[in-house]
C-alpha cells in the first residue's frame, strides 16, 4: 500500500524566496525516514522533530517507509520552517489531512511537544509565495501579526500540529494549547524620532542636514567633539518623509529576515548607527549557512549612521566594502554551505 502527499514551502535567501514542493512517498515497507532535496543539517533533522510532534500531537506518523522530496531539488533549503510543511504532506499521503496540498503554503518549525513554533523571515517568504500565485498560507500563531503585512492572501494561523491537521480536514477533536509567541532579536525603537527642532544654533549644520534630506544626498559633518554632529545626524530621520507601501514593504523584509517579528512593519524610515568597531560582516551582513542582513540593509530606505569613521583599519575596510553597493548597486555576500557549495 502506497499513498503521495503534497504541501508546498518556501526556500528562503537572503531576502528572496522561492517557492518549493513538499512531496511524501509513504510505502509497506520497513520503516525509515528519509528527506532528500539538498536539505542542510537543520532541515535534515526535521525527520526526529516531525515524528515526535506528531506523535504528541495526537496524530502520529503511519509506521511505514517515509520519503520526502523537496523540489526544485538544485534549490538549497536550509532551517526549521520546513518542518510543518513536511508533516502536513505526510500527513495527507496517509489520508490523515485530506485537504492539504500543493496549493497551500505550511511555513512553521515544530517543536517536540508538537506546539508550531515560529520562524524568522516569514515576510519574503509570503511575498514569495503570493508572486507564485499562492493564495493560502498556514503559519505559526506567532507569526500571523507579522504575517498580515503581505496583502492578497489568506493567512492562517495554528498553535500546534494537531490544528494544523483539523484544518486540512483531519478528524481529530481540537485541543487548546498555549501558542509559542515570536521574541525579537532586536530591541524595539524609539517610540519618538528626535526633532531638529532640539538644535540651537549651527545653521551651516542644519542647513547641510535639510539639503540632504530634501534631496536624498549623503552627509559628511566634521567638526572637533562636542559641536553637534551625532545630535544633528540623529535628526536626519524625522525630516524624512513617510515610507511608501512598495518601500515600508521592501524595509519590512528585510527586518523580518534580522529577526524583528511584528515590529518589522514601519511607515518611518530607518536608522542604523553601527558601532565605530564595527567589522565588515556587521556592516554588510552575511553568516555561515544563513544570510542575515547587516547594518547597511537593515538601513534600506532609511539613513546609515557611520560615526568616527576613518578611525580604524576596521571601519576602512568595512566602507570599502560599502562603496562597492554604491558603485554598483548591489552587494555581493558569500557564505559556505554544509556540502561544501559557495554561493556568491
Amino acid at each position: 500500500m502506497t499513498g503521495i502527499g503534497r504541501a508546498s514551502a518556501v526556500a528562503l535567501l537572503g531576502v528572496t524566496g522561492r517557492l518549493v514542493e513538499v512531496e511524501a512517498h509513504l510505502t509497506s515497507q520497513l520503516p525509515a525516514f528519509t528527506i532528500i532535496g539538498l536539505p542542510d543539517t537543520s532541515l535534515g533533522e526535521a525527520r526526529d522533530r516531525v515524528r515526535s510532534a506528531a506523535a504528541n500531537a495526537g496524530c502520529p506518523l503511519p509506521a511505514r517507509r517515509i520519503t520526502v522530496n523537496l523540489t526544485p531539488a538544485a534549490v538549497p533549503k536550509r532551517g526549521s520552517g520546513f518542518d510543518l510543511a513536511i508533516a502536513m504532506a505526510v500527513l495527507a499521503g496517509a489520508d490523515v489531512a485530506p485537504l492539504a496540498s500543493e496549493r497551500t503554503v505550511y511555513v512553521g518549525e515544530l517543536g517536540l511537544d508538537g506546539r508550531t513554533r515560529p520562524v524568522v523571515g516569514i515576510i519574503p517568504m509570503l511575498l514569495a509565495a503570493r508572486d507564485a500565485g499562492v493564495e493560502r498560507v498556514v503559519v505559526p500563531t506567532g507569526n500571523v501579526d507579522e504575517a498580515r503585512v503581505v496583502r492578497g492572501l489568506t493567512i492562517t494561523g495554528v498553535s500546534s500540529l494537531r490544528a494544523a491537521a483539523i484544518d486540512a480536514g483531519a478528524a481529530l477533536p481540537p485541543v487548546e494549547v498555549q501558542p509559542v509567541q515570536h521574541a525579537p532579536a532586536l530591541p524595539p525603537a524609539p517610540a519618538q524620532t528626535p526633532e531638529l527642532a532640539d538644535v540651537l544654533g549651527n545653521p551651516v549644520g542644519v542647513r547641510a542636514l535639510l539639503a540632504a534630506a530634501a534631496g536624498r544626498h549623503h552627509v559628511l559633518l566634521l567638526g572637533p567633539p562636542g559641536a553637534g554632529k551625532t545630535m544633528l545626524a540623529e535628526r536626519l530621520p524625522g525630516l524624512l518623509p513617510d515610507l511608501g507601501d512598495e518601500a515600508a514593504l521592501e524595509v519590512a523584509s528585510v527586518r523580518s529576515v534580522a529577526g524583528l517579528g511584528d515590529q518589522s512593519w514601519t511607515r518611518r524610515p530607518p536608522w542604523e548607527a553601527p558601532h565605530h568597531s564595527a567589522s565588515a560582516i556587521a556592516l554588510i551582513g552575511g553568516g555561515s549557512g544563513t544570510i542575515r542582513p547587516g547594518a547597511v540593509s537593515r538601513a534600506t530606505r532609511g539613513v546609515l549612521f557611520l560615526d568616527e569613521a576613518g578611525d580604524t583599519q576596521r571601519r576602512r575596510n568595512a566602507t570599502e566594502s560599502k562603496h562597492e553597493g554604491q558603485e554598483v548597486g548591489s552587494l555581493h555576500t558569500s557564505i559556505t554551505l554544509d556540502r561544501g557549495v559557495r554561493l556568491g
